[in-house]
């Protein structure tokens, strides 16, 4: 969910995130993996935005990762085949806070192959860039902040100033989960107002998502028993999302305590399936 909602941010403030990362405000629009000459390795994740005469490739990343380096070698090579004369900026963004060695990495090096590419870990960025666009507004708390409580209470005063009520919505809704990573979910459900956030696309999606999953699973068991179906896998898919609870309520229309019930379910490993018995013969 973190990595659909980085790409969402990424592509819905694209001006926000050139600023950012490559200093200037450049306009930028999407390209889609698939228009590359090779089928990428990780198309559900990878961002690339474009102007006409550059690239900026960026990788989110949660926690640390020893494949990245050839990750963006093999992708540097790629855009090289299909974009030889244009400029390639890559830049690798790790989320959580971590002493691996692997977040420091920055080349790749087989034999006389040797390449090189950017990396950000946001708890070592200054607070200030975040709250300079609203597009970066829902990293703050991850930043290089002694108070991610009150860098969120700060985040929330300047999401509610924002006029366009889908860009405050969305802004909201992202906050309310990549914040996730730093503060408990009583802290966020006490500073960011939920309804300002059900209008979000992010929120809709886990709405489609939750109905859909639902709807399978209850056809097989009656339309009655279907309907409660949809709504408990619904409650679910927003809860593993860090939706606050009280929106989850509101949504769903279930109790607290149905809620809190489904919350506890939710933070359970998924069971493992056993292994079927042989018989001896």
């Amino acid at each position: 969910m973190i990595d659909n909602i980085c790409k969402f941010l990424a592509e819905t403030f694209p001006t926000d995130f050139a600023s950012w990362l490559l200093g200037e405000a450049i306009a930028l629009t999407t390209l889609k993996p698939s228009e590359l000459s090779v089928e990428p390795i990780r198309a559900d994740s990878v961002i690339f935005l474009q102007s006409s005469k550059i690239i900026l490739h960026i990788e989110f990343q949660t926690e640390a990762n020893k494949n990245i380096p050839f990750r963006m070698a093999d992708y540097r090579l790629r855009l090289y085949r299909q974009f030889a004369d244009t400029e390639i900026h890559q830049v690798v963004i790790y989320l959580t806070p971590s002493q691996s060695p692997f977040v420091y990495e920055n080349t790749f090096n087989a034999g006389e192959l040797n390449h090189k590419f950017n990396v950000i870990r946001l708890w070592e960025q200054p607070t200030e860039i975040f709250q300079k666009y609203r597009g970066l507004l829902p990293f703050a708390t991850l930043s290089q902040t002694d108070n991610p409580e009150e860098t969120l209470r700060q985040v929330a005063k300047q999401i509610e100033n924002i006029t366009d009520k889908q860009v405050q919505s969305n802004v909201a809704a992202s906050t309310a989960i990549i914040s996730g990573i730093a503060l408990s979910q009583e802290i966020i459900q006490r500073l960011l107002r939920s309804e300002i956030m059900k209008e979000s696309v992010i929120y809709q999606a886990i709405l489609r998502e939750g109905i859909a999953e639902g709807e399978a699973k209850g056809i097989a068991k009656g339309e009655a028993k279907g309907i409660a179906e949809t709504t408990k896998q619904l409650a679910l898919n927003m809860l593993r999302s860090n939706i606050a609870i009280d929106l989850v309520v509101q949504i769903t229309g279930l109790s607290l305590k149905q809620v809190q019930k489904l919350q506890k379910t939710s933070t359970k490993p998924p069971k493992t399936a056993k292994s079927p018995k042989r018989s001896l013969r």
